[in-house]
């Protein structure tokens, strides 16, 4: 008969029902549901492989107790919250689910985009107070001709750069990483140096991984490089915006309005970020729709599989 294997899943999901159908016949399944990885301890030594999402960090101090681990999923994208050098340096493989939210992601930052240029939460407010005066939008840029530059230019930044050309936006792109070409399938203007891309960027939207690289890459320098009046828009990771930066350049009129859908702590715990009254905040679900949710459980709950049973 062949042996069990034990899945862990570290944090966000409640149940496992989506886990289960892919898993059911060759493991079993515990739903530890917490934030701290000190709880993933008491099971390390049994887990064949961990199912890990984002509101928990492993850091050496867990991952060396994963004595018989093959492999660490994360179910999204970013992997920043998984210490991939010690896990190397363990033997446990660590993948990610990269592509289950593309056209989520990249829907959620045009949206974004769209409700500071159009003014959308000051209208709703306005006109919930029991006001009528179309005047709370007045200062909102005709769309069409401005510039949205993009940082990091994978699947997300490339789904929003389609989107936004449907719009009649200018795109420049900035990513070091990707192929000679790039801009010619995506049809866009490439720039070399970020410094190149910022005073031409009307609106500034965010799609990198977090890195040594990227943490911080928004800060008072990069934001005093775009035109006066700037727009910035993050639904890629808290930490690669400098929030005291980004908060000093709203005050002075440097920055009209900033839309965060990630920030530097979650949750949100930085009241000069929540309150202020030039910043459009979602809760970290860019990443949502509930055909996408399903797409990451399923990829993951199926990497996790061929972990477990030794395929590639």
């Amino acid at each position: 008969m062949r042996r069990r294997h034990h899945v862990v899943v570290t944090d966000y999901l409640a149940e496992a029902g989506s886990e289960k159908r892919v898993l059911d016949d060759v493991a079993d399944i515990t739903l530890l549901q917490t934030h701290d990885e000190a709880n993933l301890l008491p099971h390390a030594a049994s887990a064949d492989a961990l199912l890990v999402y984002h509101d928990i960090q492993l850091t050496e101090k867990s991952i060396t107790a994963l004595t018989k681990c093959k492999g660490i999923v994360r179910c999204g994208v970013g992997f920043d919250n998984i210490d991939v050098q010690v896990a190397g340096r363990h033997g446990i493989v660590v993948c990610n689910v990269p592509d289950y939210g593309t056209e989520e992601v990249a829907d959620h930052a045009l949206m974004l985009l769209l409700a500071c240029a159009r003014r959308l939460i000051a209208a709703e407010q306005s006109v919930r107070a029991g006001q009528w005066h179309p005047q709370v939008v007045f200062g909102a840029p005709r769309l069409r001709g401005k510039t949205l530059g993009i940082i990091g230019c994978g699947r997300i930044g490339s789904a929003l750069a389609r989107r936004a050309q449907a719009l009649g936006l200018r795109v420049l792109i900035y990513d070091p990483y990707q192929p000679d070409g790039i801009e010619k399938a995506l049809g866009v203007e490439r720039c070399p140096r970020l410094e190149e891309l910022l005073p031409q960027t009307d609106f500034l939207s965010l799609h990198c991984p977090l890195t040594r690289e990227t943490r911080h890459i928004v800060n008072a320098d990069t934001l005093a490089q775009l035109p006066k009046g700037a727009y910035v828009i993050n639904t890629a990771r808290g930490p690669c915006v400098d929030a005291t930066a980004l908060i000093a350049a709203l005050d002075s009129g440097q920055l009209t309005c900033a839309a965060l859908d990630v920030v530097e702590r979650e949750p949100l715990d930085d009241e000069r970020v929540r309150k202020h009254p030039k910043i459009l905040l979602t809760p970290h679900s860019a990443f949502y729709s509930v055909e996408g949710f399903h797409e990451m459980r399923f990829k993951g709950a199926q990497e996790a599989r061929r972990l477990v049973l030794g395929e590639p």
